[in-house]
């Protein structure tokens, strides 16, 4: 039986070792039993550019260098915290990135793919900065300033981020149902994976079917497609 892994939202850093062996240990186990791997974004707490260098991301490398030489193919869509993951880092993976919005066939039914924060409209807050942090102006003049710096700018955006979260009612944080039907039906899917949410879950709606990678934390979640059509999720946590 074919199948293929969607995971997201590991948040991985240097800071969390138990996460990147959550990590390491469903590659090993897990991943390279697959035939396509695709992150979903926040695969890291977050990017400040290919020139980082830090253990995690060594490791990192390293695992999914071992997947393209068992002939697995890794994709990975940017998330809202590691959006300027770019081709150099790409290339020393073997991964290909895909844009926000990415339809795929998966063992014959057109599926789109997305992290999931651009379904998030009604966080008007969340889309305004979005916005701006997207352009590209700003982003090459961002990886033009010196490491360091770029780490502080990003350790103040990630604690200010944090202060709003807690201000915000949990819905305004979800997906606009309506918009994520808008979505399917200008895309031609009848289902869409997303991660960014962190509600670990599958939806049967209208339009068909709504999937939602949860996050990684004591546990894993990593959703599981087979061939025949069966979708399911594991989470596990290191024995």
């Amino acid at each position: 039986m074919h199948k293929t892994f969607f995971i997201s939202d590991l948040h991985l850093s240097d800071g969390r070792p138990d996460l990147t062996a959550l990590f390491v240990d469903f590659i090993q186990k897990h991943a390279k039993t697959a035939d396509k791997l695709y992150i979903l974004g926040d695969l890291f707490d977050f990017w400040i550019g290919d020139d980082e260098k830090s253990p995690v991301i060594d490791i990192v490398k390293t695992q999914l260098l071992e997947l393209s030489e068992q002939g697995i193919e890794c994709y990975f869509v940017a998330g809202n915290r590691d959006f300027l993951v770019g081709k150099r880092f790409a290339q020393a993976c073997h991964m290909t990135l895909l844009p926000d919005y990415t339809v795929i066939d998966l063992y014959g039914k057109p599926t789109l793919l997305c992290h999931g924060d651009t379904l998030c409209i009604d966080d008007v807050k969340y889309q305004q900065y979005r916005k701006k942090v997207q352009q590209k102006w700003r982003q090459w003049l961002f990886l033009k300033l010196p490491l360091a710096l770029r780490l502080k700018i990003a350790q103040k955006i990630r604690q200010k981020s944090q202060a709003d979260k807690r201000q915000k009612a949990i819905e305004i944080m979800d997906v606009n149902a309506d918009f994520v039907t808008k979505i399917m039906r200008q895309f031609q899917v009848k289902t869409v994976i997303h991660g960014h949410t962190h509600r670990q879950n599958i939806h049967e709606i209208t339009e068909g079917m709504r999937i939602v990678l949860g996050d990684w934390g004591k546990t894993s979640s990593i959703l599981c497609v087979e061939s025949d059509g069966k979708c399911s999720f594991f989470n596990e946590s290191l024995s």
